[in-house]
């Protein structure tokens, strides 16, 4: 079935239906609840929102390059137009309920620059993986001195996040993670990797993948203050990153959920309540999934655009060239 979907989204006809389906899908979800985001709109200024809204585009941009790392350390260094128009429009998958879409939206696109699919899934597999590590290394990290000093209940459970951190760090060992893709690949009946993972690679993503939760942090915390708190600036950035990081975990765990939809706002609600209250909560949980499904969809055309834009230049020079001869 698969491989039929695979060679399905080769068609244009099929891809175009794709990009559709999923930005409907996006859009629905803003629509669904636009009497709560209209309501939760109103106790936002415009500075807030626009600089929320440049926060959310940084942490989308960020978790591009990060993935676009790994591809290079596997063997296919898309350049920035090419590399976002796989990631930016493939990502727009995890807006259809289940995981592999994403996946399979991706390699696709990414077939397109001659890079084989398998590439292209370990790619986004490994940063997904250096996705979870940091967001657990931050949730172990800033949640603790966000709470610091302040008696509050009920937060004890995130204490197993300890244990999971250094199972997830060796994970990411090259010695370990290489033997695991190529057993992984070998289950998918396929070839194996041409290119080891590195540590340079690995620690280059990191990088990124740190930078974006920090942008989506500011993102949260931008939210947070403009609709009131008495939390000072350390402790609130702190349960900005932190708490969204818990939540990023939370959705990427309910794999039914189109992008982690319902978990994700459940936990950062839960965590930002502590600091806004219950109202203020909701109207920063709104907020930040309206940003970041805008931030998606405008990154995605962006990237179709530059595309176009570049298909356009190229006929254009044949064209020239062709009349020079």
């Amino acid at each position: 079935m698969l491989n039929r979907l695979l060679k399905a989204l080769r068609s244009p006809v099929l891809r175009v239906g794709f990009l559709v389906l999923v930005v409907t899908l996006a859009v629905v979800y803003v629509v669904r609840d636009r009497a709560a985001i209209a309501q939760a709109w109103s106790r936002l200024d415009a500075v807030s929102v626009l600089l929320a809204l440049v926060f959310s585009l940084a942490n989308v941009a960020l978790s591009g390059a990060s993935w676009r790392s790994v591809l290079r350390d596997l063997g296919s260094p898309l350049p920035v137009g090419a590399a976002a128009r796989v990631f930016f429009v493939g990502q727009l998958g995890r807006y259809i309920p289940g995981t592999v879409f994403q996946f399979v939206a991706q390699a696709e696109l990414a077939r397109d620059h001659g890079v084989p699919r398998r590439r292209t899934g370990s790619a986004l597999a490994v940063a997904l993986l250096v996705s979870l590590t940091t967001s657990s290394l931050l949730i172990t990290a800033v949640l603790p001195f966000a709470l610091h000093g302040r008696q509050i209940s009920g937060w004890e459970w995130t204490g197993w996040l300890r244990w999971l951190t250094p199972l997830l760090l060796v994970l990411l060992v090259p010695g370990v993670l290489n033997p695991l893709l190529r057993v992984l690949l070998r289950l998918a009946r396929q070839e194996p990797l041409e290119h080891r993972i590195t540590w340079r690679g690995l620690l280059a993503s990191a990088g990124w993948a740190l930078a974006s939760w920090g942008a989506v942090g500011g993102q949260v915390y931008v939210l947070a203050h403009a609709v009131g708190t008495d939390w000072d600036t350390g402790q609130l950035l702190a349960l900005a990153v932190g708490g969204y990081s818990l939540a990023w975990m939370a959705g990427f765990l309910v794999v039914l959920a189109p992008a982690g939809a319902g978990a994700r706002e459940l936990v950062l609600g839960a965590t930002i309540a502590l600091a806004t209250g219950s109202g203020g909560a909701a109207v920063v949980v709104l907020g930040s999934r309206v940003l970041l499904t805008v931030s998606d969809l405008l990154l995605a055309f962006a990237a179709l655009a530059g595309h176009r834009a570049e298909v356009s230049a190229a006929a254009e020079r044949e064209v020239h060239d062709h009349g020079s001869a």
